[in-house]
């Protein structure tokens, strides 16, 4: 008995041992073969899958902005805050008066429990958001004296379920709640919003809202388009939750009418029309857990009909062996995206840039706020980039320029602040929203 014993006991040693090696090489971080830069561009490379069951987890501590201290411009340019002490602000939109708007906004409270609801929120709080409930107010921002500080911070429109993306057409301005589109009574000078808000249509933000910001943009007939990301990383939670999402959305004030425009995008964040034009762009976060190489983080352009693959395929055609069933007879429809972002680099907003008067190195592009990665060895983005587009509007071969950068410390392991929109102000100088600092910066010519 005593034998039988001792052999069960170091089979269960044994076991143990195994266990905890496989645990551990599981756990081990993966660590990325190509550079940011590598997996950029037009052509970017597409590293080897790697399916993981635990993500590579590496999130920089979120501080906040000593004082005299500032990212770093490029080369000829400077920074200035141009306003601080905000609560989280994830966009900005400009109005014709050189009024600036800015969504205070984080999360709604997320409705996944269990042990993954809990790692997020940790991850989350890490990062710099999550920590208190969000402001859910647009704040006005304006600098009367034109010294590139604003003199005049108030509260515009209160109230709010985290809104994010906001229009102005004509006199009504739109603003994107994470469950619904509202429209609003615009009237120029006003630092308090003084009309009633109408609800043009619901918005998908049923599940655990996973991905619950809701940008928009508007078309030069009026129309509206939305972007919405999946409530999945794959799909794993049933496609049936996934109805309108992981989707630019296309919605016809006029008669509250509402369709997809395109879809198979997993979480198409910033959106904007290049000027001119009624094409539409927009930059997306791409999948997880396939390692710190994939999968690219792009800009695309997105027309009528669109599907770029999602969540069975990315880049224009390569498998995602760990969705299941397959949907090989949509393969031959996936559209490619026309330029790479880097791996986990997480691009929010983007604008183009009519209007900016930072010289001719920043002529003729987008702008492409770029939050930052949580799951990648070494981390990526935390900058605003400026990619170059061609005579015929489309991005130019060649890799993004930074315009601002240094949010990340020089540890590599906490973050002033972090990227989150980028839009041009009237003056011609650049804006830009960094959440978790509280504050929108401006970047302008030096001197």
């Amino acid at each position: 008995m005593r034998k039988i014993l001792k052999y069960v006991l170091l089979a269960l040693l044994l076991i143990l041992i195994v266990g905890g090696i496989t645990l551990y090489i599981m756990s081990r971080p993966d660590v990325a073969r190509f550079s940011t830069a590598e997996t950029s561009g037009r052509v970017p490379v597409m590293g080897a899958q790697d399916a993981q069951t635990i993500p590579t987890i590496n999130v920089p501590e979120a501080t906040s902005w000593p004082a005299g201290q500032a990212p770093r411009a490029a080369a000829g340019l400077a920074v200035q805050r141009f306003a601080e002490g905000l609560d989280h602000p994830r966009t900005i939109l400009v109005l014709p008066n050189g009024d600036v708007l800015t969504a205070e906004s984080q999360s709604p409270p997320r409705k996944d429990g269990g042990i993954e609801g809990a790692v997020m929120k940790n991850l989350m709080g890490k990062g710099g958001t999550g920590r208190r409930p969000s402001a859910n107010r647009i704040t006005l921002l304006r600098d009367a004296d034109g010294d590139g500080k604003a003199e005049v911070k108030t509260a515009y429109i209160t109230g709010l379920n985290s809104p994010y993306g906001m229009a102005l057409v004509g006199d009504t301005l739109y603003v994107a709640n994470t469950d619904a589109l509202l429209a609003f009574p615009y009237v120029a000078g006003e630092t308090k919003m003084s009309g009633k808000p109408v609800k043009i249509v619901d918005l998908p933000a049923k599940g655990t809202n996973r991905h619950w910001t809701k940008s928009l943009a508007a078309a030069p007939n009026g129309w509206l388009y939305i972007g919405v990301g999946a409530d999945s990383n794959i799909g794993e939670k049933g496609m049936n939750r996934e109805f309108r999402r992981a989707a630019v959305l296309e919605v016809r004030p006029e008669n509250k009418y509402m369709r997809t425009f395109a879809a198979g995008i997993r979480n198409p964040v910033g959106v904007a029309f290049y000027p001119g034009s009624d094409q539409l762009w927009t930059v997306v976060n791409e999948r997880d857990m396939l390692g710190s190489d994939l999968v690219p983080d792009y800009l695309a352009e997105v027309d009528e009909g669109d599907f770029y693959g999602w969540p069975w395929y990315y880049w224009g055609g390569f498998v995602d062996p760990r969705v299941e069933p397959e949907a090989e007879d949509r393969r031959q429809y996936v559209r490619r995206p026309e330029y790479a972002l880097g791996a986990h680099t997480a691009p929010l907003g983007m604008t183009f840039t009519q209007g900016l008067d930072l010289g001719e190195r920043f002529a003729n592009g987008a702008l492409i706020a770029r939050h930052g990665s949580w799951n990648r060895e070494p981390v990526s983005g935390y900058d605003v980039v400026f990619v170059k587009f061609g005579a015929n509007g489309k991005p130019a071969e060649a890799l993004p320029i930074a315009l601002l950068d240094q949010f990340l410390g020089k540890d590599g392991k906490t973050t002033r602040g972090r990227p989150a929109d980028v839009k041009v102000a009237k003056d011609g100088s650049a804006l830009i929203a960094d959440d978790t600092g509280g504050v929108i910066w401006r970047v302008a010519k030096a001197g």
